[in-house]
């Protein structure tokens, strides 16, 4: 088995030849060159493991060659060859980006110094190209996964669209009021979950979402679905752009949907209303929710009107959250609001 490739460039030809006698007794494979431009089309056309280059040579001198190596599509390490007195050269070899760097001195110390120099770099090189290697690997392991967690996210949005559709074909059959009404209900709080899977295949981020388009879209739906010019509906949106975890984003489009569902239903018994969804930032860890109306308001000691299955959706979903919705007394309306923890 063959060691590893080494060019060596020296104008000294004696030098040179000692070099590939004494390296390859070492168990190198060695390639010479006598001037830096013949050694950058040797290392253009072939591998080497590492690459020696002395500073003295005519045409390209030792910097212009490194430079030109570095320029390479795959650069190889090089190892500076200095003289005993040339420390300013090594220095700036070194910040040039040489691997290391040996001082030229007579006899096998040079050599053996040569040969260990070539085995420490050589080593780094193959650790760096095996961690270059994994980082690769695990970027396109990230992508693949992200990828998938992207089709997911898609075929489950469609899934909960065909589940909405069928519930609204059973609603539409139904004579009995109460029982359309409640299909419809569960036909908005489907598309509630829906929406967010919608914003995660459709975004760069699979695992958060932006809370400010989410509540966009889904104030838009409820608008869609609650103003009529019987009963004219302003859903008004004011939000921070915050992004929440998808189970968190998930739990805040359903409270929403519920309180503005409820605020739409029997706020305004006489007409036309708005009502106002906010989402602000109340520090880095936490926010806050509020979603409020200027309507009849509800009588002290008593809890939102309907059938009681919202309330204890909202309860349960602000208890996924580690908080609990607040109604604040107000003079005319309700306000309702949620502070929860970011994460």
């Amino acid at each position: 088995m063959s060691g590893p490739a080494v060019l060596y460039i020296d104008d000294d030809d004696g030098l040179r030849r000692l070099v590939a006698r004494a390296l390859a007794r070492r168990g190198y494979t060695v390639t010479m060159a006598a001037r830096g431009d013949e050694g950058v089309a040797l290392a253009r056309e072939q591998f080497f493991d590492l690459v020696a280059v002395d500073h003295y040579m005519p045409g390209l001198n030792g910097l212009e060659t490194m430079a030109a190596l570095h320029a390479l599509p795959v650069p190889p390490p090089v190892v500076y060859v200095t003289g005993s007195e040339e420390t300013q050269v090594a220095v700036s070899a070194l910040k040039a980006g040489a691997a290391d760097y040996v001082v030229k001195t007579i006899g096998d110390d040079f050599f053996d110094l040569l040969a260990a120099t070539f085995a420490q770099v050589c080593e780094k090189a193959e650790l760096e190209r095996g961690k270059a290697a994994a980082e690769a690997e695990l970027r396109a392991s990230n992508a693949r996964l992200e990828a998938l967690l992207g089709e997911v996210n898609h075929r489950v949005a469609n899934s909960l669209q065909l589940v909405t559709a069928m519930v609204r074909l059973q609603s539409a059959a139904l004579d009995d009021g109460p029982a359309r009404a409640a299909l419809e209900d569960t036909q908005r709080r489907i598309a509630a979950i829906a929406q967010v899977h919608r914003r995660l295949y459709t975004s760069n981020d699979v695992e958060s979402v932006d809370m400010q388009e989410y509540l966009g879209a889904l104030v838009e739906e409820l608008a869609e679905t609650w103003s009529t010019d019987a009963a004219p509906r302003a859903l008004t949106l004011a939000a921070e752009p915050i992004r929440l975890p998808t189970d968190r984003a998930v739990s805040l489009g359903v409270i929403v949907t519920e309180l503005v569902t409820n605020a739409c239903k029997y706020a305004y018994p006489g007409g036309a209303g708005e009502v106002r969804v906010g989402l602000h930032r109340i520090d880095d860890d936490f926010f806050l929710l509020a979603v409020e109306d200027d309507g009849c308001g509800i009588a002290d000691g008593t809890v939102p009107k309907g059938t009681g299955l919202g309330t204890k959706l909202v309860r349960a979903m602000a208890q996924s959250l580690q908080t609990a919705i607040e109604y604040e007394p107000r003079t005319t309306g309700v306000r309702a609001t949620l502070r929860a923890a970011v994460r």
